[in-house]
């Protein structure tokens, strides 16, 4: 069986990691949707698509996970479409899996299975409370895989982060 699991990744963290590790060993494949994938630079999505690709396969390949691919999904802003548009993407899955409820009600509309997560320390291992984190110069990089947190230091986004909260784009 395929699970399709979405998210922005905006970044890929740890709580992120132990989903897909717990669902590495319960599916033949995880396809791995990066949601909202043409958004990067502002506030909420301050990392590009290709910078969230990285994030994910090198964490996991660090992590030996092997059983994924990961596919962009550019948003539509279109929810009654979504669906369709993301099926059209991506043709092949069995279950999709998500704990946001409004991602969860447009797959159950449409007659899909919908499976949630468990939470690991959701409080802890959000983006936006990474994001928040490294805007007030708090300790965030615990949150994150070692892979992530390269990327983020490569692509000096910890600056990217604190110039996207105050509206300016640099990039």
């Amino acid at each position: 069986m395929k699970a399709l699991y979405i998210g922005r990744f905006q970044p890929f963290h740890n709580g992120h990691l132990l989903v897909v590790q717990s669902l590495s060993t319960k599916y033949d494949e995880i396809i791995i949707g990066i949601g909202s994938s043409q958004d990067r630079g502002t506030a909420e999505n301050p990392f590009s698509e290709e910078e969230r690709v990285q994030m994910v396969t090198r964490s996991l390949d660090a992590a030996g996970i092997h059983n994924y691919r990961v596919v962009p999904i550019p948003d539509i802003h279109d929810p009654p479409r979504w669906v369709a548009h993301v099926r059209a993407i991506v043709p092949d899955f069995d279950v999709t899996i998500a704990n946001n409820p409004f991602t969860r009600s447009l797959f159950m509309e449409k007659g899909y299975p919908v499976e949630g997560t468990p939470s690991f320390e959701r409080s802890r291992f959000s983006g936006k409370e990474i994001r928040r984190r490294i805007r007030h110069d708090a300790p965030w990089d615990d949150l994150v895989p070692v892979a992530v947190r390269e990327i983020i230091q490569d692509v000096d986004g910890v600056q990217r982060v604190k110039n996207s909260a105050r509206g300016t784009k640099k990039h």
